[in-house]
């Protein structure tokens, strides 16, 4: 496979399981091991702002009504959970960085943290049927969606998205408003990773990977993650998660056959 190809592959990956709660790290390593080729922790935390770009399309009226019409008190209530979420899994991200916390190499524990994560959804959603659900982000949603975010980057396979809807959906937050303040929040968060992760590259020497392919890759992952998006709110409307939980039990148990067979 030619190096564009497999830009663009990673990309539509990148795109199609950034935002859906599968875990996109999870899937690049492992797009990565089969094709027998390995970018680096700044190719796969770089192209994220591709996807990002998309929920900024998808979400342009609620970004803009959030930014111009911050003095109305629901707006500014909403902007400080996201601003509080956004510091708390900073804060943390740097102390994982600074420990030294590496993607993994094997398949292993990306294979858990997916299967885990599927049980987690199958259960949930079992768990919340005919229960009533809120549309207000509380303070506590806010703060485990942060934890969230940080287990996501702490374990591979546990998904950004999927860590984050499950635990606001656990504390009573609605689908649609749990996808809507997970992704809200992946804007700063994913944005601010990636310029990081930049930054300490071009400091230390390390930015050896090929830009070109890391545009051509960003710009396929937010084609896709825009169409992905816009289909997963409509799908929450009147769908569980369910299905997304037993994709990620077949794929976890895949992925465990496949490592522990070498």
């Amino acid at each position: 496979m030619s190096e564009w190809l497999f830009a663009v592959l990673l990309g539509v990956i990148e795109g199609v399981t950034e935002f859906l709660p599968v875990s996109s790290t999870g899937h690049l390593l492992i797009a990565e091991r089969l094709a027998g080729r390995h970018y680096s922790d700044l190719f796969n935390t770089v192209i994220q702002i591709g996807a990002v770009l998309a929920v900024v399309a998808v979400f342009s009226d609620r970004v803009r009504s959030l930014l111009t019409r911050w003095r109305e008190p629901a707006n500014q209530d909403y902007l400080l959970k996201l601003a509080a979420a956004f510091v708390v899994t900073a804060i943390g991200g740097l102390a994982l960085k600074k420990a030294g916390l590496r993607l993994p190499k094997t398949l292993t524990p990306v294979a858990w943290a997916t299967l885990t994560g599927g049980l987690l959804f199958v259960g949930l959603e079992r768990w919340l049927y005919g229960r009533r659900t809120t549309d207000r982000v509380t303070w506590a949603i806010a703060l485990g969606v942060a934890a969230g975010q940080l287990i996501a980057a702490a374990y591979p396979g546990a998904s950004r998205s999927g860590t984050t809807i499950l635990i606001a959906l656990a504390l009573g937050l609605s689908r649609t408003a749990a996808a809507e303040f997970s992704f809200l929040l992946g804007i700063p968060t994913l944005m601010a990773a990636g310029a990081k992760e930049t930054l300490d590259a071009l400091r230390q020497g390390d930015a050896h990977e090929p830009w070109s392919m890391i545009a051509l890759s960003s710009a396929v992952a937010a084609l896709t993650a825009f169409v992905v998006v816009k289909w997963l709110l409509g799908y929450v409307r009147s769908h569980t998660f369910t299905v997304f939980g037993w994709y990620r039990i077949l794929a976890g148990a895949a992925l465990l056959f496949l490592a522990y067979r070498g």
